[in-house]
């Protein structure tokens, strides 16, 4: 894509968010218009193939901080008119010593001089090298993101679960040439393979992609008949992700070049996979730490006494010492979630006393006479004092 290509695309638009928009916002924005136009819930349909192409493209450029900025600023310097005019706002300069050209805008370095602009957007265009051309240059390839849900023992532990996502590949056929096996792509003899044509207007020259190629630089006599000379297609595939124990809900996982192929002999970009953990009907978690309330009865933590305590393992003995508070949390070595050291967190057990809704007449006859026997103590004194009572 050429860089005028990338200027004027509007990837706000294209996710339906304003250029002030939130990481969160853009990513919200992401997700929804990439599940309502994925291929697997739109077989067959090309629009929404082409849609779901379009939004991963920009978010591509809008969830990468630094993309986005060199984006932000090429639009502000172009929309403010700083290059306006001619042909579709890409204007020349007047001057002495000739025309300008706009490949010269996003060129290289200049003998004894500075980077030009082409060094503000490198990291949306690329560094154009000596004899390099936009069209030819590699160019890497998109990162994609996809979503898993798991269970939340799966999340403590670590779990293997199989991927299937369609995304866009190398086509197998033409290895990504676009052209049909046994048939190679020509030099485009318009442009002589820089993907760029200069129109002269007096003083002034403009250069702008290719109508014959179409700004690739080649041509292709006989398109692959899988691709259409697209070099890409869409495939479903399946791969394996190993979930790393003590994964948290919404953590990304990023499976390196599992994404979109590159163009030229580019890397391939990145896969992110974001995990949902379904929560779990007695656990709960607090960092690498599992929790769990038990409920128990009065004369348990008065007297003291030794739970079995259910882990994810299975069952450990917790001793409760006599005169134990309600509310009171014991921690249990090595039982939590996963860490990436190889160790684990721990459990922490909260005690409970779970009062009895109903008494039957000797369970209140006894209740009355521990009453009376314990009259003196006033479990509120403390506070009566500081109340001044």
């Amino acid at each position: 894509m050429s860089a005028r290509e990338w200027l004027e695309k509007d990837f706000y638009a294209e996710l339906g968010v304003s250029s002030g928009a939130s990481a969160d916002e853009i990513k919200k924005a992401y997700r929804k218009l990439a599940r309502e136009n994925h291929p697997d819930a739109n077989p067959g349909n090309a629009q929404a193939e082409a849609k779901f192409k379009a939004v991963s493209e920009a978010y591509g450029v809008l969830s990468d901080p630094e993309k986005r900025k060199q984006y932000d600023e090429a639009r502000k310097l172009f929309g403010s008119g700083t290059f306006s005019g001619g042909q579709g706002g890409f204007g020349g300069f007047g001057g002495s010593g000739g025309g300008f050209d706009i490949g010269d805008l996003f060129g290289g370095a200049q003998s004894g001089g500075g980077g030009g602009i082409g060094d503000l957007f490198g990291g949306l265009f690329g560094n154009r090298r000596p004899g390099a051309t936009t069209a030819n240059r590699p160019r890497r390839g998109a990162d994609v993101e996809t979503e898993v849900r798991i269970d939340f023992a799966e999340a403590v532990k670590g779990a293997t679960v199989p991927l299937r996502l369609s995304s866009p590949v190398n086509c197998p056929t033409c290895h990504g040439s676009g052209a049909k096996p046994g048939t190679r792509p020509r030099t485009c003899p318009n442009c002589t393979g820089s993907g760029l044509v200069t129109r002269n207007q007096g003083a002034f020259a403009f250069s702008e992609p290719c109508p014959d190629c179409r700004g690739r630089g080649t041509l292709i006599d006989t398109p692959c008949p899988d691709c259409n000379g697209e070099g890409v297609s869409t495939r479903s595939r399946t791969l394996t992700v190993r979930i790393p124990a003590g994964v948290s809900d919404g953590q990304r996982i990023r499976l390196a070049g599992q994404g979109e192929p590159g163009r030229h002999g580019a890397a391939t970009g990145d896969l992110y996979v974001v995990v949902h953990v379904n929560p779990h009907r007695v656990f709960g978690r607090s960092g690498d730490d599992l929790t769990i309330t038990v409920p128990v009865t009065f004369p348990e933590l008065a007297l003291g006494t030794t739970l079995t305590v259910p882990t994810l393992d299975g069952k450990v003995s917790l001793k409760v010492p006599a005169g134990t508070g309600s509310g009171r949390t014991f921690r249990v070595r090595g039982k939590g979630a996963g860490k990436k050291d190889g160790s684990s967190g721990d459990l922490l057990v909260t005690l409970q006393v779970a009062v009895p809704s109903k008494l039957d007449g000797k369970a209140a006859e006894a209740l009355a006479d521990y009453a009376k026997a314990t009259a003196d103590h006033d479990p509120r004194h403390d506070l009566n004092e500081l109340l001044g009572r």
